[in-house]
């Protein structure tokens, strides 16, 4: 666990992934990071398969990496994650260009791909924020009041915060990480969080490592939370810390069928106990059928879920009975 820390010592950075079509919203996002109260904040910014738009001029340091294709979700955010490491520029982030990464705003750090680890050099900073580059940081006091909250609670290891549609303020259902999800604005202790609106103190990620890279898009956040659970660290929602985000549905990924129900299943032999396995799928099988989605999708769904049987899911950690337990007491048992 990371010792008890003065507040203002926590010096935190933000990664954020992009695929290029959002100029004018990433600019934004990273004005409204550099409005943030307290020390400034770092922004690393990752080119996922395509060239990163104009951040030149921003009130922020930035640095920003090109990847030469898509890695995905948590492959993109692993190779943020290890741009706030020592000595990742040309070893972890390589092989395929030589800049380097010594903090200057604007510059550009090398490509590579990189597994869960993310790097494994010290880190720069103690606490990363992961923001989607089509939100929008809602107050001046996200940062601050991060930076309170893991120097107030040493067990505290990742943030999850509200998200809110910029026009309506409505925060749709799904953005709140728990069953008990009527009351967005009641802050609690949850055992998931959100991928694009989170903070993440970065003694979890040297502990347990970061996000599956293989997963590709969808349940990567709860395969690091579980393991996180299951080392000993604590996760909180709250209510007061809100990213602006336009409303949508995660459907409209194209792969999205595929992928829920692939990683639905990796992340299941990946992390629970041989005898939850079963319990757990057969669960989210049932619950697909009941919500009646289309042919097209349920055959999608059906691909993507004997995919996640006949490909590898990468090394298996079963979490102990005293996490599952602990994932129960707090409402959601790994079942469901």
């Amino acid at each position: 666990m990371s010792p008890v820390t003065e507040s203002k010592t926590l010096k935190v950075g933000v990664v954020i992934i992009t695929m290029g079509t959002r100029p004018a919203e990433l600019r934004a996002l990273i004005d409204s990071i550099a409005k943030q109260e307290g020390d400034p904040v770092e922004v690393v910014v990752v080119g996922n398969g395509s060239p990163v738009p104009d951040v030149a001029g921003l009130a922020c340091p930035v640095r920003t990496v090109e990847l030469p294709e898509n890695l995905g979700i948590p492959g993109g955010r692993n190779v943020g994650i290890a741009a706030f490491r020592t000595g990742s520029d040309e070893r972890e982030l390589a092989p395929t260009a030589a800049a380097t990464a010594s903090g200057t705003p604007g510059e550009t750090v090398a490509p590579g791909r990189l597994g869960d680890t993310a790097g494994s050099g010290p880190f720069t900073v103690d606490v990363l924020l992961f923001l989607d580059d089509d939100g929008l940081l809602a107050q001046h006091d996200t940062a601050r009041l991060c930076r309170e909250a893991f120097a107030a609670d040493p067990e505290l290891g990742i943030i999850s915060f509200r998200i809110a549609d910029p026009e309506t303020g409505v925060t749709q259902r799904r953005h709140v990480p728990r069953l008990r999800a009527s009351d967005p604005m009641r802050s609690s202790r949850v055992t998931t969080f959100l991928g694009g609106a989170n903070a993440v103190r970065t003694d979890v990620l040297a502990q347990v490592g970061g996000l599956p890279g293989d997963f590709f898009y969808a349940h990567e956040e709860t395969d690091l939370a579980w393991r996180a659970l299951d080392a000993g660290w604590l996760i909180d929602y709250r209510s007061d810390m809100v990213l602006y985000h336009p409303t949508t549905a995660p459907s409209r990924h194209a792969v999205y069928h595929r992928m829920v129900a692939r990683n639905r299943v990796w992340l299941a032999r990946r992390n629970l106990p041989a005898l939850l396995v079963p319990v757990y799928l057969g669960v989210w099988l049932l619950l697909t059928l009941l919500r009646r989605p289309s042919r097209p999708a349920l055959k999608a769904w059906f691909g993507g879920f004997k995919e996640g049987w006949s490909t590898p899911c990468g090394p298996r950690r079963p979490m102990r009975w005293h996490t599952v337990w602990r994932l129960t007491r707090l409402g959601r048992p790994p079942v469901i």
